[in-house]
């Protein structure tokens, strides 16, 4: 958690930018800081009351890019070897690359602050998802400038089509998902009630550990059965492997010191390569 000086109130009023600046101002965060902001939010004052969006889905075209997204992890070549296995090499597509939940988030969590903010939800989804592609080499950034000119223009038209093999190949994947569970020969390393401190991992485009637990002393609550693997390798972060993890208790007075709630008690459930023993 980032040390916190005497922060002016959130004004909801400034643009993000302005939004940021002041952040980082008040909390004397260094450039390196500033990039991961979006990994510490629970850590940090001033941000004001939270827009909580009932809605799942704000503007009609919302449902049209989760559907994306749901289609290229059931296409995902990363299928062949998850368990249950999949038939991807025989599905007519010409989607070849890897895409999980992992990707989506790193494109948003990739993202400069100051755009992060900016953006709601299915907003940073389109931005990510975009340039997966550009990067990937399936359309280039000129092809699909020139397609969003042409159908906010009137001009275009999103194509509709029908293949059963894929379709039955998305119903099955959403029927039955890509579970993380692995059967690993091994212990865990930590027990139940032994008292840990969460690691300060070196900062990367995603992480699962929440930036305010870093650094901060808890106790196991449980240990989950069997060994999980995680999406893809975040490098120096340290996922990747199968490993175990466990649900740690956190005295919320260790986290946000005077500013926690009194009887209240914070639970997060952590992969074993983010905790050390005292």
């Amino acid at each position: 958690m980032l040390s916190v000086a005497k922060a002016d109130p959130w004004n909801p009023n400034q643009q993000p930018e302005a939004q940021l600046r002041s952040a980082r101002r008040n909390l004397c965060l260094t450039e390196k800081e500033l990039m991961k902001l979006q990994h510490n939010l629970g850590g940090l004052e001033g941000l004001g009351s939270v827009d909580f969006e009932k809605r799942v889905f704000v503007e009609p075209w919302e449902t049209r890019i989760f559907g994306i997204h749901v289609a290229m992890m059931a296409l995902s070549q990363h299928l062949k070897e998850a368990i249950p296995k999949y038939p991807i090499d025989q599905l007519p597509t010409n989607f070849k690359s890897t895409w999980t939940w992992a990707d989506l988030r790193k494109g948003a969590e990739g993202m400069h602050p100051f755009d992060y903010f900016k953006y709601r939800y299915y907003e940073k989804w389109l931005g990510g998802i975009s340039g997966f592609f550009v990067s990937h080499g399936y359309i280039s950034q000129e092809e699909l400038d020139a397609k969003t000119s042409d159908f906010l223009k009137g001009k275009g038209s999103i194509p509709e089509s029908q293949n059963e093999p894929i379709d039955n190949q998305i119903i099955e994947y959403l029927r039955v998902g890509d579970p993380g569970g692995r059967e690993v020969a091994g212990e865990p390393k930590f027990s139940k009630n032994d008292t840990i401190r969460v690691r300060n991992v070196p900062p990367v485009d995603h992480t699962r550990l929440p930036g305010h637990l870093r650094g901060k002393t808890g106790i196991v609550d449980k240990v989950y059965s069997g060994f999980y693997v995680y999406f893809c390798s975040t490098g120096p972060d340290g996922l990747g492997e199968p490993m175990p993890v466990y649900r740690v208790r956190f005295d919320p007075m260790e986290i946000w010191g005077e500013l926690a709630e009194e009887k209240s008690v914070v639970y997060a459930d952590l992969y074993e390569t983010y905790l050390e023993s005292l």
